[in-house]
């Protein structure tokens, strides 16, 4: 956005969807967590050594305009929910849209009965500051005007002799930029012109701080010192320097302090994780040389029969063998025997033959 020489970088999230579920329970847990995802962002860009928070480009929240429908009863339960889920992460300003679809009378009794819903809920809208001389009076009109009643429109009618953002109806015409009308220029001064730089400042001071020291403290960081004791830092008599000088040497040395609590720590539970892996170490050697042993043990009880098994075959064979040669021995001498009967039977066959012959000439 431009007007003069004045340059404003104006980023507008929508979260389309919403409210659109059948079931509504959780409809408001992706922007809690888009503004959480935000700071912490920042908190890590704040946490490098090397900071450029003066060129980082801040997509911090810092104001919900949550739209109320105008439908002259109470607060749905979910507007309820989402506000107080939403009231300590970002500035909500409710509005109420739509506003030319009731009367004036049910408009002002609609907003009333809105702020009275939202104080007995304890839900914690923006107020706009009046401690600042130079915009205190302003400001509290425009507590006194919350909930603003918006018209919208993208539409150009001419009125008069110019041109001007409204709403035609057969009745009339509804302008946007009409305080008579609505709400939209009361808004539109107390976000960019009037309160802007409050709204950041909150938004730093106050919800991101809160969300910084609950992550710190995740992280283990604490404002105490070992003794539980608060840190306590001398700090300048200068209001402005006090401050800044001593916010600086708290944080600081308390995450000085704190880091090397938490080193500590950690070491301690490093060294207890040591020794607790090398108990088990050492127990599953254990456990691993008693099975080897057992495993051992069954081995030469299964070598010792099977070298006894061994040992009664061999000497089974030895037996065979020579009751084999033996037999062979026997058998041998059996051959031999017939051999010799063989050819002493041979050599006396021709001596029988011839004295046969010479008997026979004989006679």
């Amino acid at each position: 956005m431009q007007e003069s020489n004045v340059h404003l970088k104006l980023t507008i999230v929508n979260t389309v969807g919403f409210g659109d579920q059948i079931n509504k329970e959780e409809s408001y847990q992706p922007i809690v967590d888009y503004i959480d995802a935000q700071f912490e962002a920042y908190l890590q860009e704040e946490l490098k050594i090397k900071r450029s928070l003066h060129s980082y480009h801040d997509t911090r929240i810092h104001v919900c305009l949550y739209f109320i429908s105008p439908t002259g009863h109470s607060l749905k339960t979910l507007d309820l929910l989402t506000m107080k889920s939403l009231d300590s992460k970002v500035n909500i300003i409710p509005i109420i849209g739509k506003a030319d679809s009731i009367s004036k009378t049910e408009l002002q009794r609609f907003k009333v009965k809105l702020m009275s819903e939202l104080v007995t809920n304890g839900v914690q809208i923006y107020q706009f500051p009046t401690d600042d001389e130079t915009v205190s009076k302003i400001n509290a009109i425009m507590n006194g005007h919350l909930p603003f009643a918006v018209v919208g429109s993208t539409e150009e009618v001419k009125v008069g002799n110019k041109m001007v953002k409204a709403r035609q109806y057969p009745w009339g015409i509804v302008q946007v930029e009409n305080e008579n009308h609505c709400d939209f220029v009361k808004l539109r001064e107390m976000l960019i012109c009037t309160n802007m730089e409050d709204l950041r400042e909150q938004t730093h001071a106050r919800h991101y701080e809160l969300y910084r020291r609950c992550r710190l403290e995740e992280m283990g960081f604490r404002d105490t010192s070992p003794e539980s004791k608060p840190v306590r830092h001398p700090c300048p008599k200068s209001h402005t320097d006090r401050k800044t000088v001593c916010h600086s040497y708290a944080s600081l040395e308390s995450l000085q302090e704190a880091y090397e609590a938490k080193r500590h720590e950690f070491y301690v539970e490093m060294q207890r994780k040591e020794e607790e892996m090398r108990q088990v170490f050492v127990q599953r050697v254990k456990e691993k040389e008693t099975i080897l042993k057992e495993a051992e043990q069954e081995i030469q009880a299964r070598f010792e029969q099977l070298r006894r098994l061994h040992q009664e075959e061999r000497l089974k064979l030895e037996r065979n063998r020579r009751s084999l040669e033996d037999e062979m021995a026997s058998f041998i001498k059996k051959k031999a025997a017939a051999e010799l009967l063989q050819t002493q039977t041979l050599l006396s066959t021709p001596m029988s033959l011839k004295k046969d012959k010479d008997r026979k000439n004989f006679m």
